[in-house]
């Protein structure tokens, strides 16, 4: 579910005046709705998007205490056991899935709204650089990290990856310490 804040709270959170916040939303920085009875609400997420463009300070008892989640698309199992089992038993507590298919992927995108996409891209049913550009362009996962992973990765291939929105790329096999140092990297920016 996700968090609705009063003007009042998020004004708390941004630590400014009620009235800076509704300038902020009339002026269309943040987007923001209006109740039956005239009040605005604002979504969590939309502000500490805002409140990351404008570099204002997240304050940490504000900050949920949420598990990153973790999406692998792979249609080989021993792959998948794999990436996912290291993920789980990492010292960062993840929340790791998995889909076999680009359908069931979709799916998962949809509804498990991962942080981090680790995806095969060459899959009989996937397009690796649809697939990037897709989530990359909709304002709901634009912010979805994606490693792509592939057995015949090249510099060419790995540059194409990059421009739709791939994050990282990696060749198989999988060098698995440098994955989750890099899913780490991606998750946990310092």
């Amino acid at each position: 579910m996700e968090q609705i804040l009063t003007v009042y709270k998020a004004s708390e959170y941004c630590n400014v005046s009620p009235k800076t916040i509704i300038n902020w939303v009339e002026a269309g920085y943040i987007k923001a709705y209006k109740t039956v009875g005239g009040h605005r609400r604002i979504n969590m997420a939309d502000l500490e998007s805002f409140m990351k463009e404008k570099g204002i300070p997240i304050p940490t008892q504000f900050v949920p205490d949420v598990r990153k989640r973790i999406l692998v698309v792979d249609d080989d199992p021993i792959i998948v056991e794999t990436i996912v089992q290291a993920l789980e038993e990492d010292e960062h507590d993840y929340e790791v899935i998995s889909a076999s298919d680009g359908f069931e992927a979709g799916l998962q995108v949809s509804h498990f709204k991962p942080h981090l996409i680790i995806l095969d891209i060459m899959m009989p049913d996937i397009k690796g650089t649809e697939v990037c550009r897709k989530i990359k362009s909709e304002e709901e996962t634009k912010n979805t990290q994606i490693i792509v992973l592939s057995a015949y990765l090249d510099e060419e291939k790995f540059e194409e990856m990059k421009r739709n929105g791939a994050d990282l790329c990696f060749s198989k096999p999988l060098p698995l310490p440098q994955l989750k140092e890099e899913v780490a990297r991606l998750l946990n920016p310092v």
